[in-house]
């Protein structure tokens, strides 16, 4: 059996080789998660919604305007900290480190996130958010 680059794959997603997901969705969940941090880190929030799955993404927007986040929320800096694929390779688990403050507030704080992202209708979506500015939004 020939593995994806073995060792990269198996120190970053957690993967053995002899069980790893179709290739497809190894590729497709790299950029989805650098996209989501991205757009967050830009305040590019309606392009975040793309991100979410579909059953939250009104409520997801409604937020938004409601906070005044395009104005009040400043994402300062993020790192992808860990991508844990399951066993299965319809779901993942991206733990990261995000820096934000959300005015009126001055003081800048720092989370660890946690997101739930799962492979459904042919893309990485994202369906769970623990920490972070949307702590309580998506769980």
């Amino acid at each position: 059996m020939k593995c994806l680059p073995a060792l990269m794959v198996a120190l970053v997603l957690g993967g053995a080789c002899a069980h790893t997901p179709p290739k497809s969705d190894l590729e497709e969940l790299r950029p989805v998660v650098e996209g989501f941090h991205k757009n967050l880190r830009w305040r590019n929030y309606r392009a975040l919604s793309n991100f979410l799955v579909p059953e939250e993404r009104q409520d997801f927007e409604n937020q938004r305007r409601k906070l005044h986040d395009e104005r009040d929320l400043t994402v300062t800096d993020y790192e992808i900290e860990d991508v844990k694929l399951a066993d299965d390779g319809r779901r993942a688990t991206v733990h990261s480190r995000i820096q934000w403050m959300r005015m009126p507030s001055a003081t800048e704080q720092t989370d660890t996130v946690t997101s739930e992202f799962i492979f459904r209708d042919g893309a990485w979506m994202l369906e769970k958010q623990q920490a972070g500015p949307f702590a309580g939004e998506l769980e």
